[in-house]
């Protein structure tokens, strides 16, 4: 922090800005602040001299907050002699602090967690701080905090202690959770009903069970198991207590998914769940839907815990059918998000009972299925006064989506054809309201795909039915009757005769289609146009975003047949339309979301014509250069992308689009070796990557020979450690396939040139690129990256595998050995194990195996 260290009245008045400051821009001021203080080693010691002070709620809770991040981030900032020091002087703040506010206790118990967990020389915490604290009742609620986050922060994704010390705390965690759980059982004796106390006490055993370190025999016969129940039963409990008992069944039951091996606890929890079912009903009739909520819940993971059991011998011992009958009650609530808890168990038990395809399993659970259908069709049906098509993006659309990929899962325990016409003799008997019609007919589109087409004449009944619908039918059901007749192709194509048929664009002969095209841009056109003359004279921007999408929807759909030789018929029309898109361009070229459509309608532009689109090369290219050094968007790289696709192998144009591609970079490399430059502008990264991409995969040695592709690969090699899903993924294709072209001998007269170019560039980068995909990956990406790594470290090693031995060792060597508290890292024996796996893997997925396993180390 500049000007030294800021004193104690200066913090004090900063954070009662942040709390109490009208103004928000004195807030957001005081926020950059703090924020900055927190980042500095000054942070340590003000927030201990904060935490002593005890002014006031606000300035405790930022420095209990402060110290927590600190150890949870920059502990290495801190020598070692100092660790007992720190310990020492949080148990004392959280021991002087306890009554002034629970927020405070629980950042405080963090810290001394994630210190505990970080700090080797600290052996069994658990026990100290059990001999330390529990023979005063005073203490207790702090002390059960500190135990309740202990094991929920030992896999906590920002302490990164890796793989070797987590076990070792497991291991040390599961040597004291008897005395834990000894200690919540005194504690609930001596405190009586005392509800806070209870709560915290669920929360902590919950923790213990999550983590899967209690001795489930010890738990069998343990009193806390009685009391859990005996909430849950009460029907006076309130909510609070309720949500925490409930959470504590669930971790419970989640903690003995192999029965087999945990049959004491198993069989309790088994019993005690089932006598809820009253518990579950007095709920529903105080419309008690929180308490409803926690049942069912309750219900599902039951049922989720004896899946196999339940398969394996339904309707024996733990394989007892009532526990698919207590989710149908469950089911039949009239609150759909209560049936929607337990939709993943369903969807598990269709899978279960398809892999084993057992005709009399079937039979067994298809009455099941077929409640469940009838529960679902119910919850499906949209409100009697609901106008207008039903929404797809709202919770209840969202909630239909789900039904409908569940009834796909399951269908074939009740036969599809069998539930369809059901569905069907329900409408055509009856005379429903509107709102179950469009129910019913939502079900019957989610299952029509899976209906034998083959002379059936129920399914042409219905098609001949939903044409035949009268004009006053409900908007709802003919959008549904629609969607019907879209999931029923293959019954139209036998059918033909129930649609008139439409005259599509693309078929017509091809004279036609650029007088028709035409015709059907100009409305488009003349809009455009109408709106850039009103804005010359009136000054007043118009958003032309409607018509952008019309005409970018007309281009991506006309795909018309085109021999060779011949001149593409949308061509002309193209050319007409360029000076007006031109110049909408330039009028909104601020505007990244216009640029956007102008960009996206160019782009379906010229995928419709390829090659035929030549002409507009030259002036787009000098147009999207010129916009884009005044304003990056990085649609435009997006567009190059495509246009390099279109016209990256034709000899004629390779220079030009090279030029393009080095005006492009420029500004780009600005933009991203600004501070935090790379995270910031994700986007710019994801779409540089793919033009470049695009670079390799049509004119390698045109890039290659460049005097762009050093920079290129340097802004490569340090975007590698962006943890962004799509940006990530682009870079690692780009480097992946820039060396495959070295690699992948396709027979092609410039392979040759391509391997020397790669080995040149190898030569120059390829330690960096090593050393910068190991430390990124065991630092900085989530694991879902790193297969791509992966792959980019095999086709390293394919290139040159004695080079890449050698670079692996040397990048391995530069990681570090120890935790900054003192906890081993990573050994040598499994630094040797890795680099000998990963340099003797003969396909890639050993590779990605020997990764996976590795940074786990540094987790």
């Amino acid at each position: 922090m500049e000007g030294g260290k800021p004193n104690l009245a200066l913090v004090y008045q900063a954070v009662q800005a942040l709390y109490h400051d009208p103004d928000p821009a004195g807030k957001e001021r005081a926020s950059v602040w703090l924020g900055e203080l927190q980042r500095s080693m000054y942070a340590w010691e003000i927030s201990d001299q904060l935490l002593q002070l005890k002014q006031d709620v606000e300035s405790c809770y930022f420095a209990a907050q402060t110290m927590k991040m600190k150890i949870q981030t920059s502990f290495y900032e801190l020598p070692p002699e100092t660790h007992n020091a720190l310990r020492d002087s949080l148990l004392t703040h959280i021991q002087n602090l306890k009554d002034l506010s629970p927020i405070i206790v629980t950042q405080l118990a963090l810290a001394i967690a994630d210190l505990a967990l970080q700090m080797a020389s600290w052996k069994g915490c658990v026990h100290t701080l059990i001999e330390k604290y529990n023979n005063d009742i005073s203490s207790m609620p702090f002390l059960i905090e500190i135990l309740t986050v202990l094991p929920e922060e030992v896999h906590s994704r920002s302490l990164r202690i890796g793989a070797n010390r987590r076990t070792e705390i497991i291991e040390d965690l599961a040597y004291y959770s008897s005395t834990v759980v000894t200690l919540l059982t005194t504690c609930v004796e001596k405190t009586g009903i005392d509800e806070k106390m209870f709560i915290k006490v669920f929360r902590c055993l919950g923790s213990w069970f999550n983590l899967g370190v209690l001795d489930t025999n010890f738990m069998a016969s343990n009193q806390l198991l009685m009391v859990l129940f005996q909430v849950l039963q009460r029907d006076e409990t309130s909510t609070n207590l309720h949500e925490a008992a409930s959470d504590c069944v669930c971790s419970a039951l989640y903690a003995i998914e192999n029965v087999d091996t945990n049959m004491a606890l198993a069989l309790q929890l088994f019993q005690g769940v089932l006598t809820l079912e009253t518990a579950y009903h007095m709920a529903v009739a105080r419309e008690d839907l929180d308490k409803v909520l926690n049942y069912c819940r309750i219900f599902t993971e039951l049922c989720e815990t004896f899946l196999e059991t339940t398969v394996r011998s339904p309707g024996q011992g733990m394989g007892d059918l009532r526990t698919l009958e207590l989710l149908l009650i469950c089911a039949g609530h009239p609150q759909y998000e209560v049936v929607e808890i337990s939709f993943n168990f369903w969807y598990r038990l269709g899978e279960h009972l398809y892999k084993i395809n057992d005709a009399a399993l079937h039979t067994i659970f298809r009455p099941y299925i077929q409640r469940l259908l009838h529960c679902l069709a119910r919850h499906c049906q949209l409100d009697p006064d609901h106008e207008g098509i039903p929404e797809d993006t709202d919770d209840f659309g969202e909630f239909r989506m789900r039904v409908s990929d569940l009834v796909k899962d399951v269908i074939f325990l009740v036969g599809s054809m069998e539930c369809f016409s059901q569905l069907y003799s329900t409408l055509k008997e009856g005379n429903p309201s509107w709102e179950v019609t469009e129910a019913v007919l939502f079900i019957m589109a989610a299952i029509a795909k899976s209906v034998d087409p083959e002379n059936n004449p129920t399914l042409s009944e219905v098609l001949q039915q939903v044409v035949l619908l009268p004009e006053s039918v409900h908007m709802a059901v003919r959008y549904t009757s629609i969607e019907l007749v879209g999931e029923m192709s293959e019954v139209v194509d036998r059918n033909p005769r129930f649609l008139g048929t439409a005259l599509v664009l693309a078929r017509l002969p091809l004279e036609k289609i650029a007088e028709c095209l035409s015709d059907l841009c100009a409305v488009q056109v003349l809009a455009l146009k109408k709106l850039l003359a009103e804005e010359s004279t009136n000054g007043k921007s118009a958003d032309p975003t409607v018509w952008l999408d019309r005409l970018a929807v007309i281009f991506r759909h006309t795909n018309p047949i085109v021999e060779n030789g011949q001149t593409h018929p949308c061509q002309k029309v193209i050319q007409e339309i360029w000076p007006v898109l031109s110049e909408t361009l330039n009028t909104h070229q601020a505007d990244n979301r216009i640029v956007e459509r102008c960009c996206r309608c160019l782009r379906f532009a010229v995928r419709c014509v390829g090659k035929g689109s030549a002409s507009l090369l030259q002036p787009l290219v000098t147009q999207m250069v010129s916009v884009y050094q005044v304003y990056p968007h990085s649609c435009f790289l997006y567009l190059g992308s495509i246009l390099v696709d279109e016209y990256g192998m034709e000899e004629g144009c390779r220079q030009g689009l090279l030029d393009m591609l080095q005006a492009l970079c420029m500004p780009t490399f600005q933009l991203l070796e600004q501070q935090n430059g790379l995270r910031n502008h994700p986007d710019t990264v994801d779409d540089l990557f793919r033009l470049a991409t695009r670079f390799v995969q049509r004119s390698p040695v045109t890039l290659l020979s460049s005097s762009i592709i050093v920079h290129i690969i340097q802004c490569a090699i340090a975007a590698t450690s962006l943890d962004h899903r799509d940006a990530n993924c682009s870079v690692m294709k780009f480097v992946r396939d820039l060396i495959h072209t070295g690699v992948a001998n396709d027979h092609e007269e410039d392979f040759e040139v391509r391997k020397q170019l790669i080995g040149q560039a190898m030569e120059q980068h390829g330690q960096q690129l090593v050393t910068q995909l190991m430390h990124s990956c065991c630092f900085c990406l989530p694991p879902y990256t790193l297969p791509d790594v992966a792959e980019v470290l095999w086709e390293v090693m394919v290139f040159d595998r004695p080079t890449f031995c050698r670079w692996l060792e040397n990048a391995l060597k530069g990681l570090p050995k120890e935790t900054s508290g003192g906890a081993v890292t990573v050994t040598h024996k499994q630094l040797t194990d890795f680099h000998k796996q990963v340099t003797s893997a003969e396909e890639c997925k050993q590779v990605c195996w020997a990764i996976r396993e590795f940074t786990r180390l540094f987790r």
